[in-house]
């Protein structure tokens, strides 16, 4: 039977990889996408999708319950994939209040749509970084959440509105938690398209401290099929880590980046670190749990990255016109540039 899925953020990030990957893979279903088209959502990111007969996009916020029981009702959504989100810590720490609309009340507004309509599944992606860090071991979904930034305390919040509603109204709920991920359409705040389109540019990266800090890594790809598999095979009421299963340092992926696109390392720059105390300095993903719904990533680190690189190489029109906004430009210039001065 074919499903009408409801994507919210489809047009960011994750959420427009994740839009290609199930029209892809399931011919007879319906994608519906939700998207405010804030500084990280981009309709060019759904270029190929727009011209498919099953596909459909509707500009909104998640907080608005008009357009959300609107969209639920017209589409007979059956299940609903929460991507929208404010995802930058960064951003986070100059001005935390904007992100509390988006990922708790928004996610509020969610699932009262999903009790009043009857949605068979609601997945909502979280971020590893509820759990706060961890010097040694890996995380379990059964560990407390310690978030340390206001944007991880906000996504923590909306978790547990996703479990009360589940405990509360039998709403068929189910979370991700997934490990720094990364691939095309990257808006280049993060690090990794940040760093990569600013050596394109031969201009200098900005690492934090000594850039020790532990990342674990996640291809999108594998992050859309990890999702996939806790929508349709995840037990109802669970939470789900999905973790690349490699750990590199900052400074390690910072060169890597530089090593394939033939640039030099004195393009790196040690700057005090703006975040402080509440820089997390590793996180590890125990992901047992997904594995056994037959989930395991399958890209290679280094195949990804470098296809990850090649990919802002070929599309340098996307992120060009993104990097000489006014808007990206006014942020990198009040954010980096007290820390990098003349090399901004």
């Amino acid at each position: 039977m074919s499903r009408s899925v409801l994507i919210t953020g489809g047009a960011g990030f994750i959420g427009s990889n994740f839009v290609h990957f199930w029209l892809e893979e399931y011919p007879e279903d319906r994608v519906v996408v939700l998207d405010a088209l804030t500084y990280a959502g981009n309709l060019a990111n759904l270029q190929t999708a727009v011209t498919n007969p099953r596909f459909r996009f509707y500009p909104g916020r998640i907080e608005d319950r008009t357009v959300v029981d609107g969209i639920c009702r017209s589409e007979r959504i059956t299940h609903v994939v929460n991507f929208a989100a404010e995802s930058h810590n960064d951003r986070s720490m100059v001005d935390p209040t904007g992100l509390i609309d988006a990922n708790v009340t928004g996610v509020g507004i969610l699932l009262r749509a999903s009790k009043h309509f009857d949605i068979e599944r609601f997945l909502h992606v979280s971020t590893d970084e509820v759990y706060g860090q961890i010097e040694n071991g890996q995380f379990r979904e059964t560990d407390p959440l310690l978030p340390r930034t206001p944007y991880s305390a906000g996504k923590a919040g909306g978790e547990m509105l996703v479990r009360a509603y589940h405990i509360a109204y039998g709403i068929p709920t189910v979370v991700t938690r997934g490990s720094n991920t990364f691939g095309p359409y990257q808006y280049p705040e993060k690090l990794l398209p940040f760093f990569i389109t600013r050596a394109l540019q031969d201009r200098p990266l900005p690492l934090y401290g000594t850039g020790t800090q532990v990342r674990e890594w996640l291809y999108v790809t594998d992050h859309c099929r990890g999702i996939r598999s806790a929508l349709l095979n995840g037990a109802v009421g669970e939470v789900y880590n999905l973790g690349g299963g490699n750990e590199l340092t900052n400074l390690d992926i910072t060169k890597l980046v530089l090593q394939l696109l033939g640039k030099p390392d004195c393009l790196i720059r040690h700057v005090p670190d703006p975040r402080g105390s509440a820089h997390d300095a590793r996180y590890a993903l125990d992901c047992t749990r997904i594995g056994s719904l037959g989930w395991r990533p399958q890209q290679a680190m280094h195949d990804a990255l470098e296809r990850t690189v090649r990919w802002y190489c070929d599309h340098r029109a996307w992120w060009e016109a993104i990097v000489q906004s006014e808007a990206y430009r006014s942020f990198v210039a009040g954010y980096y540039g007290p820390i990098l001065g003349d090399d901004l």
